[in-house]
């Protein structure tokens, strides 16, 4: 199967002289070579993304974000003091329950890992984030209509929200700590990545959790699925899955919903709200990109098609795409559409089915003159 051959080819038989592992530094590292840009188009904000000054707007201002009010000494001298490795810190990340000591801890280690200069090191993820005792989580099919949730639109909006950005922050840790072990294969710049993405996600949890203590409710008022986590089990022992499920599925969906979610929110009369979801929006084209980067770096370096591997991988761990989808966005993102819009896939088969129409006409016109050749003589 092709996830066997993946699994294989994306870390153990990866040819070992082609990786160089290099300390962090903030600006140019690699060891994985980067995707060729005329064979694939990048997001040309990517570089800019990393190379930015950290990120301490963590409050939603009357202006937009700034600055969070300084946090307290139960933050600042955190169990995150004995770390000596950024996935030291992702495993315990990993295993704090509650949501804004998480979210909080999350940019702590990322500033931490970032001033000190510490190295990836290598740890094991739980088995599952730890998680609060509520929001309870039920099956998708048990989540409630808004007008059954209790909460008003714009706060249960919001509240799907808050969830998806808190299944993110793990998501993006896990992806530090489950594949710490092979640091020297895949370089500290994607580790770098994921860890940066981890600390925006942890943002986005800070801004929608404000908010909905503006509007009186907070997470865990309704009941959640758990649907996002168990879709990245699929993906726990294949590091290639796992760029294409998380950053280029779920995160993708995201660029889709967001516009969409803007307008409810302003129809709604929740401009505030509606500001917040849209800057994250913004925000969530970076980690598409660094999906797609890191994608197509590991293919490129296996010899396989990226479009092809991309198509072969959802149709084997089952995972649906569906639109509508923001093409603007996803282009923007570096996500081709003809990697998951199925009405592409049509188009083609349609092409190569006409062109395998057009050969058969051919041979059966030639076999016709020759049959009344054969006649006339």
């Amino acid at each position: 199967m092709l996830s066997t051959a993946l699994r294989s080819a994306s870390l153990a038989s990866l040819p070992i002289h082609s990786f160089k592992p290099k300390l962090p530094s903030f600006a140019s590292f690699s060891s994985l070579q980067p995707p060729q840009q005329h064979q694939h188009p990048l997001w040309p904000g990517l570089q800019s993304w990393r190379d930015s000054s950290l990120n301490h707007n963590r409050f939603w201002g009357p202006s937009g974000p700034e600055p969070e009010t300084p946090i307290g000494p139960n933050y600042q001298n955190s169990q995150l003091d004995s770390a000596t490795s950024l996935a030291e810190m992702g495993a315990m990340i990993l295993s704090t329950s509650d949501p804004i000591t998480k979210s909080r801890l999350s940019h702590l280690a990322y500033s931490k890992w970032r001033r000190d200069r510490l190295p990836i090191g290598a740890s094991q993820p739980p088995d599952r984030p730890a998680r609060p005792s509520k929001p309870q989580l039920v099956s998708p099919k048990e989540i409630p209509a808004p007008k059954n949730s209790g909460l008003p639109l714009n706060a249960y909006m919001l509240h799907n929200l808050a969830h998806v950005e808190l299944n993110a922050i793990d998501l993006a840790w896990d992806t530090v700590v489950r594949f710490s072990p092979y640091s020297d294969l895949l370089g500290d710049k994607f580790f770098s990545d994921f860890a940066h993405v981890a600390d925006d996600e942890s943002r986005h949890f800070a801004w929608c959790s404000q908010r909905l203590a503006e509007l009186g409710f907070s997470y865990g008022d309704m009941p959640a699925h758990n649907l996002l986590w168990r879709e990245s089990e699929k993906s726990s022992d294949d590091v290639v899955a796992r760029l294409a499920v998380i950053p280029l599925v779920q995160e993708a969906r995201g660029l889709d919903a967001g516009p969409r979610l803007v307008q409810k929110l302003i129809g709604f009369g929740d401009v505030k709200t509606s500001k917040v979801v849209a800057k994250i929006a913004e925000e969530e084209v970076a980690h598409v990109a660094v999906g797609v980067y890191w994608f197509v770096a590991v293919c490129q370096q296996m010899g396989r098609a990226p479009c092809p591997t991309f198509r072969d991988l959802l149709k084997e761990y089952n995972v649906e795409v569906k639109g509508p989808f923001n093409y603007t966005a996803r282009e923007e993102a570096g996500l081709p559409r003809d990697w998951y819009d199925p009405l592409v896939e049509i188009e083609e088969d349609k092409e190569r089915l006409s062109k395998v129409h057009d050969r058969l006409a051919h041979i059966i016109s030639m076999e016709k003159e020759n049959s009344n050749l054969n006649k006339t003589n």
